[in-house]
């Protein structure tokens, strides 16, 4: 599809990682959400995953200025969620919103928090999808990324870790019903997928 660069640094498996956790996002959205609007938080300057899902509205959140993306029905904000705690939308506004690979970038307090407010503007019945790497991948994505086969800046801005126990905790937390949480793994266990519906 293209040769863009996806991630931030440099690592030769960067790329092919970031069309892995599209298509394991992809696969988990029900086609009902597709006449709708999604919103993936931490979409990156090109939004792969949102270039390739089929929605009538799409919407991508990061430190990015604010554009239509070229030849594309994707609109990009520029929100740094790190900063500016409060999304910038309306209550129970979206069908969908996915994170992927953006949670462990956050501590798990301040994480908390964005959860509650991804519940706030997901509609009622709407769903939410992560995915994170699994928390004993830590020590080998550090090796991985000084061989250069992921993004060593990605990598050192890793601040927590997450198991499926964990992912579950951080959900109920910020509001989701237990009971409604699946989760699973991708790419030989070392990823976790998380999805719920509010």
């Amino acid at each position: 599809m293209t040769d863009m660069q996806i991630t931030r640094g440099y690592g030769f498996l960067e790329n092919f990682l970031a069309k892995q956790r599209e298509g394991v996002a992809n696969k988990l959205i029900l086609n009902k959400y597709r006449q709708g609007r999604i919103l993936d938080i931490g979409c990156g300057l090109f939004p792969l995953f949102l270039t390739n899902t089929k929605f009538k509205e799409k919407y991508g959140l990061d430190k990015i200025h604010s554009r239509k993306l070229e030849k594309s029905d994707v609109l990009l904000i520029n929100h740094d969620i790190k900063q500016e705690k409060k999304l910038p939308f309306e209550d129970n506004f979206f069908d969908v919103i996915t994170m992927l690979a953006v949670i462990e970038h956050f501590e798990k307090k301040y994480a908390t928090f964005t959860l509650k407010e991804i519940y706030r503007i997901l509609k009622p019945g709407g769903t939410y999808i992560l995915t994170t790497p699994n928390k004993w991948t830590h020590s080998l994505l550090k090796i991985m990324a000084r061989l250069k086969l992921i993004s060593q800046q990605e990598i050192d801005e890793h601040i927590s870790r997450y198991n499926h126990n964990d992912v579950k905790n951080i959900l109920t937390q910020a509001g989701f019903e237990r009971k409604k949480i699946q989760l699973g793994y991708f790419e030989f266990f070392m990823n976790i997928w998380g999805k719920t519906i509010k």
